[in-house]
């Protein structure tokens, strides 16, 4: 049976209307969720501070959510100040924290990057604005408490669209034209953001549950505290997905500038290694697996962006002692001092000396043993195995043997550096050089007040003895 013309007319119309529509809901489905806006940074530090690792689509908490989290839960911060009560380094005139990344994939989402760990700062007197320096161990963020506070709003009952759509919408009216954020984008917030972003809360929570669990003989972990992460448990529960154990490596977060020194053979031609226990022999194997850890996606331009940060952190020089003017070094004592290290230390610690980025084993220094247990061959053939699987050719983890010690770094930028071990069990340089039994126990951390005397912080500060002691 043929169609009549008007029938057929009807038919392509309705062809037409279809195809548009369709076209219309592709467009609207990518604008609104998958765009992509290009980022632009005035040099690669703000680049490293504020950059994007890539990230977005699987750990991204849409903006403004984010923004109104401590509006709607502060009583699940552990202080007033919204996100500075976590320790995280806050420059004047951004609208978010260093280590922080806002950048838009359909909208406005957060994600965090290297810097979060990795930038410190320091006040000459309490009523200093502090300094920021990129690449430094961010000693005043409290990672762990971060990641508590999101957990514990997303099982909170205020975690709902009508009471957090009031907030932002508080918020947001000064960051849109039309007074703020648009008809549409507001129903995709109430409906699909923040159902979906506490959905994945709740579902991420499941796998951090070793962080709360109990130790052999029914202790209970204590806080990692600010300036330290469990960092190879992490990975081996993130990247690997290897069973859990009983296993507890908090260890402080390394500066990471000067990177060069740290890198290829020494003066012997024998490998450097790098991390806590040498489990990597390449500053762009640290990177890339610290970034994947952060839920960055294996694309081209993510291995050209460690390209570039592997050469960028390789040749950023470490910060200069900032007492030169105001409290001046004796010359005499440096010189005396210099023999002593020459003899007693520089083997150890001296760039590209013997035993400088090697393994020293655990008999021979006979310190907390914890971050050395937290990793294995069979994690770091596992992680290998991963990171092949998903296309990228890297130096591979070390998998020959179980770490047995820890590695002697060099010892550039040391009076920013502290507390002082692999475990920031010393906090200051004098206490370091003392016998360990007369070291202090105990301490607050996440105090950024320099002492140039002991060097290092000033550890016991009044405001500060509600801190986590070590």
């Amino acid at each position: 049976m043929s169609l009549s013309p008007k029938t057929k007319r009807g038919l392509w119309v309705s062809a037409i209307v279809l195809v548009i529509l369709i076209a219309l809901g592709a467009w609207f489905t990518w604008t609104k969720f998958f765009r992509e806006e290009k980022e632009v940074f005035a040099n690669e530090e703000e680049h490293f501070k504020y950059g994007s690792l890539g990230a977005e689509g699987e750990r991204g908490i849409p903006y403004y959510l984010w923004l109104v989290l401590p509006r709607v839960f502060p009583d699940l911060m552990p202080g007033p100040g919204g996100y500075k009560s976590l320790g995280v380094v806050w420059e004047e005139g951004h609208e978010i924290p260093v280590g922080f990344s806002k950048k838009v994939v359909g909208f406005e989402r957060i994600t965090n990057n290297c810097a979060v760990c990795h930038t410190a700062t320091y006040r000459l007197s309490e009523d200093e604005v502090p300094h920021v320096v990129v690449a430094g161990p961010a000693h005043t963020n409290n990672v762990q408490a971060m990641l508590r506070f999101l957990f514990k709003a997303a099982h909170d009952p205020r975690f709902n669209s009508d009471i957090i759509m009031n907030e932002i919408r508080l918020v947001s009216a000064n960051n849109y034209g039309n007074g703020g954020l648009s008809f549409i984008d507001r129903q995709i917030y109430h409906y699909v953001l923040i159902p979906f972003t506490k959905k994945a809360l709740l579902q991420q929570e499941k796998q951090f549950t070793w962080m709360e669990r109990y130790i052999t003989g029914g202790h209970p972990k204590p806080d990692w505290a600010p300036g330290r992460d469990d960092a190879m448990n992490l990975t081996k529960y993130f990247m690997t997905s290897m069973p859990e154990d009983d296993t507890f490596g908090p260890t402080d977060f390394p500066s990471i500038w000067n990177l060069g020194i740290r890198s290829g053979k020494d003066n012997a031609g024998k490998q450097m290694l790098l991390n806590w226990t040498g489990d990597t022999p390449a500053v762009r194997s640290v990177l890339i697996d610290s970034a994947l850890g952060l839920g960055a996606p294996a694309k081209p331009w993510f291995l050209q962006r460690m390209a570039d940060l592997d050469h960028y952190l390789s040749n950023l020089p470490p910060p200069k002692w900032p007492f030169t003017e105001i409290n001046p070094v004796n010359q005499q004592m440096v010189n005396e001092g210099q023999k002593i290290y020459a003899r007693d230390c520089a083997a150890c610690h001296e760039p590209r000396a013997e035993f400088t980025n090697k393994v020293i084993p655990i008999s021979d220094i006979k310190t907390d043993p914890e971050r050395m247990y937290s990793w294995s061959k069979d994690a770091a053939a596992e992680a290998n195995r991963r990171v092949k699987k998903l296309g990228i050719d890297r130096p591979p983890m070390v998998e020959t043997q179980n770490p047995y010690g820890y590695v002697s770094p060099p010892l550039d930028g040391i009076w920013l550096r502290a507390p002082y071990l692999h475990n920031g069990s010393v906090p200051t340089l004098r206490d370091l050089l003392n016998p360990p039994n007369e070291r202090p126990q105990s301490f607050h951390r996440g105090y950024d007040v320099l002492d140039p005397v002991n060097v290092g912080s000033y550890h016991r500060a009044p405001e500060e003895r509600g801190r986590d002691a070590h």
